[in-house]
């Protein structure tokens, strides 16, 4: 079998993350419409390709102050970098539908190894839907990501304290990302 290319459809691949937030609770944020694809021959996953992009500037945690505080300088300077990007090239198989992806993602700038947990999902034929006009049926696959991050690592680093020695914000952020990819009929690209 030849290897196929997948593009993720942004209205329905996002990303959240979560940390810990004043010692007691968790706060989760997320990044939709991320844009990427995956090239994968299936009798070798091994040798599978893939990236990603998330538009940072768009955060939403559902606060409204704290989402223009996660864009400023003191957290994701989207203003100087409003995209974060991940990109793998090694994969190891670990069962029918469990897999470790190798691969860097870069935040502010700065690039470091981030493996991902990644759990296939199934696929399925679908209606495709451009207008008015059903161009059906695509196959679409499904994908459950998770990775856990030092948010110091990328740069990350604006914190406060509370009572007791506590932080506000935890240095561990746990994330997840949900990817419906479509099969490519033009295949991959060189």
């Amino acid at each position: 079998m030849a290897v196929t290319r997948w593009f993720f459809e942004p209205g329905h691949t996002g990303a959240e993350f979560k940390a810990r937030h004043m010692m007691v609770t968790y706060v989760r944020g997320q990044f939709k419409n991320i844009e990427g694809f995956l090239e994968v021959d299936p009798e070798s996953p091994e040798n599978a390709r893939v990236a990603a992009t998330i538009d940072a500037t768009q955060v939403y945690t559902g606060q409204p102050q704290r989402d223009a505080h996660l864009r400023s300088a003191d957290f994701f300077d989207v203003e100087n970098h409003p995209t974060w990007t991940y990109s793998g090239t090694g994969v190891t198989q670990l069962s029918e539908t469990e897999f470790d992806v190798d691969g860097e993602l870069t935040v502010r700038g700065v690039t470091r190894p981030v493996p991902l947990r990644v759990t296939y999902l199934g696929q399925w034929d679908t209606p495709w839907w451009e207008g008015d006009t059903n161009l059906g049926p695509r196959r679409r696959a499904g994908f459950l990501a998770t990775a856990r991050v030092n948010r110091h690592d990328f740069g990350v680093s604006w914190n406060d304290t509370v009572d007791r020695g506590g932080v506000v914000v935890s240095d561990m952020v746990d994330l997840t990302i949900d990817i419906e990819a479509v099969l490519d009929p033009a295949g991959p690209r060189s």
